[in-house]
């Protein structure tokens, strides 16, 4: 299993890795990473692997068929990196940040607008989320705009901790996602919590975000689209 660096620093741009493997695809698995894997809506990393006779450009990172292998898809016509080779992991910072912003904000649209969430995607300035709602007046897109930017600019703590599966099953209420589950049996689930105590929000989640609710800067809601009979898309945007 490859070590993910990023769970414990999201903030890491660079790392020193040894390839392990090399896939039937071209797919890279090393010992260790600081690129996310693709996974709760949020993109996987890209970046470059840099060694002594070349680098390699990762186009994005995913998970293996057995969700706990961590592998670097190469860019076409990269050239790869071999087996034991020591090298430097270099993520693509520009974009990790932005879509930390965005999943963070992310979150705070779950805090805001207090409905079930039926899916989502985080992109690299911009993100959506659907919610289970039959009302369609039920969301005033210029109101939550001001509820998040008021949210944003209180400078918030944005910290993490971990809860057993038990514990997470014995509180399901913590579980905002009908369509994506958080990763059970490894026996803890890791919680983003937004607030003194998770006042703002708290939730089960795996990808990586902002250490303060002012570090997404002003967002935008510019527009919320009717998904089915009871499906609201609400759409948010980084204003830079």
């Amino acid at each position: 299993m490859t070590e993910a660096v990023f769970r414990e620093d999201a903030y890491a741009t660079e790392c020193e890795a040894q390839v392990v493997a090399i896939n039937d695809r071209g797919g890279i698995v090393l010992d260790r990473t600081i690129f996310y894997a693709s996974g709760g809506g949020q993109p996987g990393d890209a970046g470059a692997f840099e060694f002594n006779d070349g680098s390699c450009a990762i186009a994005t990172t995913v998970y293996d068929q057995d969700r706990k292998t961590i592998v670097h898809v190469p860019q076409e016509s990269a050239s790869l990196p071999q087996v034991g080779q020591d090298l430097k992991v270099v993520l693509d910072w520009e974009k990790r940040h932005k879509y930390m912003r965005v999943h963070t904000a992310l979150h705070l649209l779950c805090s805001v607008i207090d409905f079930p969430v039926t899916g989502g995607q985080i992109g690299a300035g911009d993100g959506r989320l659907d919610f289970d709602i039959q009302d369609a007046d039920a969301i005033e897109k210029d109101a939550v705009e001001e509820q998040i930017n008021a949210i944003i600019a209180g400078d918030h703590p944005v910290s993490e901790s971990w809860i057993t599966d038990a514990e997470l099953e014995a509180n399901p209420g913590l579980v905002r996602t009908m369509s994506v589950k958080p990763p059970m049996g490894s026996g803890r689930v890791r919680l983003v919590s937004i607030g003194a105590d998770g006042s703002i929000d708290l939730q089960p989640c795996g990808g990586t975000h902002v250490k303060s609710t002012s570090e997404i800067g002003r967002v935008s809601i510019p527009k919320v689209e009717k998904k089915g009979r009871q499906n609201r898309r609400v759409r948010l945007s980084l204003s830079d």
